[in-house]
C-alpha cells in the first residue's frame, strides 16, 4: 500500500504534465518540445520566489501558474504561429519549439547555473499521517490534490465552456471553425497558454516532491509524457491521465522490489507491453484504412 500510494502521488504529476502536453496535441495537432523547458523554469523560478521574496510556496504555485501560461502564449506566437501556412509546418513548429526550449534552457542556466537549487527548509509542512496503513506526508497529498482539481477543471474546460467547444471545432477542421467566424489564433494562444500553466504546475510540484531542481529535469520527463500520451491514446486527456498514473506506480514498484537502475526499463516496459497488446492506446481509436 505504501508504495501504490507513492506511485499515485507522483504519476498525478506525470499526469499534469502529460494532459498538458497532449492539449496542444489533441486540439491543434501540434507537437511542442518546449513544454518541458517550461516544466524546468517553473521549478526554478518557484524556489527563487521562495528563497528571495521570501512568499508562501502556496502563493507562489498560482503564480508560477501565470508564469507558465506567459511562456505558453511566447511558444505559440514564436515557435508556431510564423510557420502555420507551410506545407511542412507540423515537422517545422516541432523543430522550432525544439530551439525555442534550449534557448529557455540557455536563458535558465545564465541565471541559475548548472547546479541543484532546492527549496529553503521550512517552505513546506513536513506532517505526517497514517492512510490505509501506509504514512503519507501532508505535502504529498497536497500534491495531489492539486494535480487532480486542476485536471478536472481542464477537463470541464474542454468539454463544457465556449472555449472547449472552440478547441473541440478546431480540433475537428480549423478552416471550418475559420469560417464559422471563430478566431483561431486567439484559441490557439488560450490554449498553448493552458497548456503551459499546467506544465508549470507540474514542475512545481515536482521540485516539491524531490526538494531539488537542476536545468536537466525537463528532459526525462519529456520522454516519459510522449510515452504517456502514447499510451493513453494520442489526444486523448483521459488516456494521459491514466496513463501518467500507470508511469508513476510502475517506476516506484520498480525502485523498491527490483532497485532504482531498472526503473525506466520496467516502467517503459509496462507501456511498451501496453501498446502491443492495444496499439492505439488504452483510450484511442483504432484507425481504419480507407480505401
Amino acid at each position: 500500500m505504501q508504495q501504490l500510494l507513492d506511485g499515485v502521488f507522483l504519476g498525478s504529476i506525470y499526469s499534469l504534465f502529460a494532459i498538458g502536453f497532449t492539449l496542444v496535441f489533441g486540439v491543434l495537432d501540434r507537437l511542442n518540445l518546449a513544454h518541458a523547458a517550461v516544466f524546468t523554469a517553473a521549478a526554478l523560478i518557484g524556489i527563487e520566489i521562495v528563497e528571495r521574496l521570501d512568499i508562501s510556496i502556496w502563493l507562489t504555485i498560482p503564480i508560477v501558474l501565470v508564469v507558465g501560461a506567459v511562456l505558453g502564449l511566447i511558444i505559440e506566437r514564436v515557435a508556431f504561429r510564423p510557420l502555420e501556412k507551410h506545407h511542412d509546418a507540423h515537422f517545422g513548429g516541432l523543430i522550432s519549439s525544439i530551439a525555442l526550449g534550449s534557448i529557455f534552457i540557455a536563458l535558465l542556466q545564465s541565471r541559475y547555473g548548472a547546479g541543484t537549487q532546492r527549496f529553503p527548509a521550512g517552505s513546506f509542512p513536513e506532517t505526517q499521517f497514517k492512510l490505509f496503513g501506509a504514512t503519507v506526508s501532508l505535502l504529498q497529498f497536497i500534491i495531489l490534490i492539486i494535480s487532480v482539481t486542476l485536471m478536472v477543471i481542464l477537463a470541464w474546460v474542454v468539454t463544457s465552456s465556449k472555449l472547449g467547444r472552440g478547441m473541440r471545432t478546431i480540433a475537428e477542421n480549423p478552416h471550418a471553425a475559420a469560417v464559422l467566424g471563430m478566431n483561431v489564433h486567439r484559441i490557439s494562444s488560450l490554449t498553448f497558454a493552458i497548456s503551459s500553466a499546467l506544465g508549470a504546475v507540474a514542475g512545481v510540484l515536482f521540485a516539491l516532491n524531490v526538494n531539488s531542481a537542476q536545468l536537466g529535469m525537463g528532459h526525462a520527463i519529456e520522454l516519459k509524457g510522449l510515452a504517456v500520451i502514447i499510451v493513453g491514446g494520442m489526444g486523448s486527456l483521459p488516456g494521459a491521465m491514466i496513463g501518467g498514473l500507470i508511469l508513476g506506480i510502475a517506476e516506484v514498484f520498480a525502485v523498491n522490489y527490483i532497485g532504482s537502475s531498472w526503473r525506466d526499463m520496467v516502467a517503459f516496459g509496462l507501456l511498451f507491453l501496453i501498446l502491443v497488446l492495444r496499439p492505439q492506446g488504452l483510450f484511442g481509436k483504432r484507425k481504419v484504412r480507407e480505401v
